[in-house]
């Protein structure tokens, strides 16, 4: 009668065989993927971004497959759910990976155990642009706005428990302003709600607002890092105009299936970080009033679980609900 422990350390053995063997010959298809937003958003825009440059590194096409939908977790639950055989990833960010955890009582899946991170990709500016026809020429003057006519004015944001929502819940909170909240299926139409004047403001990304901010569309009012941002020299930040404590930047970054073999992993890692030292990826994303990171696979995990515990009593104090 043959030992169940033997056997057992041979299937083990066998499988761990297996599973380095498919590591040393990844990549042999396509890889997905997943954008849990909808297109013309900055986590798609840096999510094709990131989709070339694996291309370019793996000699695998990588395929953007937006999956839009309940603030990004339906797109994140089919990534947690994706075989880890490194052939699925997704492109996470703030909302995702750093507000949903709490937001949402009850996810799917658990944002930091079903997820195996790759690295931090990049960290965006956030920007502070109204419509053009609402009378405020600085944050100071949008707050006064803000103040003399509380509930009337409102924002657009890419849906509840969006990284634009919890931005702009946060503004509220330090600037002590009552500004209704008006939720969209992703940031594009967020943005063009606000260009055809039916919303008085928005708080996300740079990389979706610059092309209307240098049409004139939009009016920039001031950037949400702690740092003017080179892009826009003349532009204040929020502190600066008057809101004490704020800081708001969006990240973004990479992640897989939790049990994706590690030479898969460290392979994505390597190819990220070194697309990230590129020169035409730091002047694509210095244009966007992006830096980039390229951390380690555990710098991206501990950060993740520090974000979480950052964004937990704005969420509460705010009263922010899912959709």
């Amino acid at each position: 009668m043959q030992n169940p422990f033997t056997l057992s350390f041979v299937a083990a053995t066998l499988l761990a065989l297996n599973l380095h063997a498919a590591a040393q010959e990844y990549p042999v298809k396509p890889v997905r993927l997943v954008v849990p937003f909808t297109p013309g958003g900055t986590t798609d825009i840096l999510g094709r971004l990131v989709a070339q440059k694996l291309s370019e590194s793996i000699g695998r096409q990588v395929i953007v497959d937006n999956r839009p939908g309940a603030g990004g977790t339906i797109g994140s639950d089919i990534v947690a759910k994706s075989p880890a055989d490194g052939y699925t990833l997704i492109m996470g960010h703030i909302g995702t990976f750093g507000v949903n955890p709490t937001l949402y009582p009850k996810l799917p899946y658990d944002a930091v155990k079903d997820f195996q991170p790759i690295t931090l990709f990049a960290m965006i500016t956030n920007l502070l642009s109204v419509n053009p026809s609402l009378p405020a020429k600085s944050v100071k003057e949008l707050v006064a706005l803000a103040r003399a006519r509380p509930g009337q004015l409102n924002y657009g944001s890419g849906g509840n428990g969006s990284a634009a929502h919890l931005a702009t819940e946060y503004f509220k909170l330090l600037s002590k302003t009552d500004i209704v909240h008006i939720p969209y299926k992703g940031t594009a139409p967020a943005i063009t709600d606000l260009l055809a004047g039916n919303t008085s403001m928005i708080l996300t990304g740079v990389p979706a607002q610059l092309p209307h901010i240098k049409s004139g569309r939009l009016r920039a009012l001031g950037v949400a890092s702690a740092k003017r941002q080179p892009l826009f020299p003349e532009l204040p930040t929020i502190m600066e105009g008057g809101v004490k404590g704020y800081e708001a930047t969006q990240w973004y970054g990479v992640l897989a299936p939790a049990g994706t073999p590690r030479p898969i992993v460290d392979r994505l890692n390597a190819a990220l970080v070194k697309a990230l030292q590129s020169a035409d990826v730091k002047e694509r994303l210095a244009s966007e009033a992006g830096e980039p990171v390229g951390n380690s696979p555990e710098e991206f995990h501990a950060f993740i679980q520090k974000e979480i515990a950052r964004w937990a009593p704005v969420i509460r104090a705010s009263g922010a609900k899912p959709e």
